[in-house]
């Protein structure tokens, strides 16, 4: 069987791919094509299409996360595999092969997947409120392996504004790793540096194309060592960056319209879910709004219709047109414009914004937050802030990283809406020369690949049966 190397590399587009000769070189060797992304356009909801077939009304990854109805609480960036529903890559292989071999590394919903091996970010929560970089790796001697050779799994280069390089290359150096030391059948490994200048200085600005040529250089030795090892590499991308201009105050809309409501704890708000007519969790340009009387939704669509920056509010019957009628989406879900995007803000006074507003703090914020990978240019002290901090964290002190601005306007990049245009469109390259059945017409005439459809190219790259592939490439 031949073995894979399924390399997503999140944010490639034509654009970037001009800056990074070495996958340029794998591109033109092989087959490339533009690939149609899912909405919304976000990590979570992609990856799981890759992996299942299926789009997000069938797997129910609806976003990056949504509100969990039944905790009464709004989640992002859960980790456990239990919440994508249909059958993986692997669980297919396994059908036919029950032998089959698997790695992941570092793509999502990785906790309890059926991989033989994984890795993925899991700090490590100290009982005195520290937080320290580290993830999670299984077989448990992994940690120890990968720790050892290439030091603590670097968290704040991979998130945060001193989100940087190294996180890449920790990552590209534990693939290698398992591709020396194990062989799977399927690799999987996610590089995300793409991610991060194009957020802060937009897909145009020449930042972008210096982070280009950089992953372009460390993906390099990875792309020989899998050539020289007989691996076919399929390199994917969940959504190509477009220019941000305008945030959207999406919540705050609500709030003004007395339809999102807060609680105070300490003097600072916090979005109360249980008693709120309405509120948005906020995913790059996609937000889930979640009306809790159905009266209401025709009252909410029309004020989100109105907003500046919106471009469509869909209510069930379109998200089914879109593949995204789950139920856990918002009772309406709405498209941000072109440039525009949507912040999960939704108090009305900086001095009364909850603390986690001035930190790096994924899990608690209810929606996404770019504004995470800048340090405040309002406070000139920020960085020797920061600083000080890591002085203390290395001491085993207690402290908080409130450096974020609440200023939005920083923010470069968006993606989330089906792009618009060639360069913001993501691509699928693969080292083999022969273009796959199911897919030969759509590649030969230029057209777009279904995200859905990557499960089953894997499969029959591997000489395995996909009777979804047909379906997927055609739908």
């Amino acid at each position: 069987m031949k073995p894979i190397l399924l390399l997503n590399v999140v944010g490639l587009t034509s654009r970037a791919l001009r800056s990074m000769p070495r996958l340029a070189r794998l591109a033109g060797q092989g087959w490339s094509a533009p690939l149609k992304t899912v909405l919304p356009a976000v990590t979570c909801s992609v990856q799981s299409t890759m992996l299942t077939g299926l789009s997000p009304a069938q797997h129910g990854v609806v976003g990056n996360g949504w509100y969990f109805r039944d905790l009464g609480e709004v989640f992002l960036w859960r980790q456990h595999n239990r919440l994508v529903g249909g059958e993986t890559i692997v669980e297919a292989a396994r059908k036919q092969d029950s032998g089959y071999t698997s790695a992941n590394i570092c793509w999502w919903y990785a906790m309890g997947m059926n991989t033989d091996l994984t890795v993925t970010p899991r700090p490590i929560y100290h009982a005195d409120g520290r937080k320290s970089p580290d993830a999670y790796m299984r077989p448990p001697a992994l940690h120890d392996e990968l720790v050892g050779a290439y030091g603590e799994f670097p968290l704040f280069q991979y998130w945060g504004p001193t989100a940087a390089l190294g996180s890449s290359q920790w990552i590209v150096n534990s693939t290698r790793h398992v591709l020396r030391t194990r062989a799977p059948q399927l690799l999987t490994a996610y590089v995300p540096h793409l991610d991060y200048d194009l957020q802060r200085f937009g897909p145009r600005s020449a930042e972008a194309d210096r982070a280009a040529a950089e992953l372009d250089g460390v993906l390099a030795p990875l792309l020989d060592e899998a050539e020289d090892r007989g691996y076919t590499v399929m390199v994917v991308s969940e959504y190509g960056i477009e220019e941000a201009n305008r945030p959207v105050d999406i919540n705050r809309a609500l709030r003004r319209e007395g339809l999102l409501e807060v609680y105070v704890q300490a003097g600072r708000e916090q979005l109360d879910p249980w008693t709120s007519r309405a509120f948005a969790v906020a995913d790059h340009q996609v937000a889930h709004v979640y009306v809790a009387d159905e009266a209401d939704c025709g009252r909410v669509a029309d004020l989100l219709r109105g907003l500046d920056g919106v471009d469509e509010v869909l209510d069930r019957a379109a998200q089914a047109r879109y593949g995204l009628d789950h139920e856990r989406s918002g009772e309406l879900v709405v498209v941000a414009e072109p440039g525009a995007w949507f912040t999960y803000y939704f108090w009305l006074d900086d001095d009364r914004a909850p603390e986690y507003a001035r930190g790096v703090d994924i899990h608690r914020k209810p929606g996404y937050d770019p504004a995470e990978l800048f340090f405040d240019p309002a406070d000139r002290l920020a960085k020797a802030k920061a600083g000080l901090n890591l002085v203390k964290k290395k001491a085993g002190l207690r402290y908080a990283m409130s450096t974020v601005p609440l200023d939005p306007r920083c923010v470069r990049g968006t993606h989330g809406r089906l792009p618009e245009s060639a360069e913001g469109t993501p691509l699928l390259l693969s080292s083999e020369p022969r273009i796959p059945r199911g897919v030969e017409e759509l590649v030969t005439s230029g057209r777009h690949v279904p995200a859905a459809a990557v499960k089953g190219l894997v499969l029959q790259a591997q000489g395995l049966e996909s009777a979804e592939l047909q379906a997927n490439a055609t739908a």
